[in-house]
């Protein structure tokens, strides 16, 4: 069993280290629609006198790392860190709630190159790692509740060569989470007037610049 296990290690470091790998760094935001969410701010009168909008924007951090299994076909891992915040000033005090997701994905690439730039066009799927913190008016401390999702995403990039082996990048992303209903020991956010606990899941278009450089 360790000679097989020691034999596969030494296969997939073999095949990586004569494999064309590349990385992705960047940021950028996503405008999202969290319909659950946005109820639950708005029927509970914590959005004060203006309702929250059905589509928000929040800032995305990301990091990929991508390997080449032929010409034209690139299998690629991508982990993403999603950051949105709401507070508002309401009859009883502030109000504040934030929301984080961590996404981690497997994605596979179509590539076009050419000389000078590349083109990658994909998808794939993989978990996601809800936090949502709220405080509430009149309180002077805050819950945290979490949650496990699943979610799938499709990608279109393109890397314009700076120099040598860097490149920019611009990514484009469509995105559906499948969030799940966060919780706090047991205990989940409640939408009174509606009668069911809340979820985050969203649907997100997201932009992102950066920088991609092949090794």
């Amino acid at each position: 069993m360790k000679l097989r296990i020691t034999f596969l290690l030494v296969s997939i470091i073999s095949f990586i280290s004569t494999a064309q790998v590349d990385v992705r760094v960047g940021m950028g935001l996503d405008f999202f629609n969290s319909p659950s969410m946005v109820d639950y701010i708005n029927q509970s009168n914590f959005s004060g006198t203006e309702e929250l909008s059905s589509f928000s924007t929040s800032i995305n951090f990301s990091g990929e790392v991508g390997v080449k299994v032929s010409d034209d076909l690139q299998i690629a891992g991508d982990l993403a860190y999603q950051i949105y915040s709401y507070n508002s000033n309401v009859a009883l005090g502030r109000y504040d709630i934030s929301f984080n997701n961590l996404m981690s994905s497997i994605l596979t690439y179509y590539v076009i190159e050419g000389v000078g730039y590349n083109f990658k066009f994909g998808g794939g799927a993989g978990l996601r790692f809800v936090s949502v913190e709220q405080t509430l008016p009149a309180s002077v401390s805050s819950e945290k509740f979490f949650s496990t999702g699943f979610g799938l995403l499709l990608r279109a990039q393109g890397n314009t060569l700076l120099s040598d082996n860097i490149y920019a990048n611009i990514c484009f992303d469509f995105r559906y989470d499948r969030n799940g209903t966060p919780e706090n020991n047991g205990r989940k956010l409640y939408n009174n007037v509606l009668k069911e606990d809340v979820n985050f899941n969203q649907l997100a278009l997201g932009i992102k610049l950066g920088l991609y450089y092949k090794l």
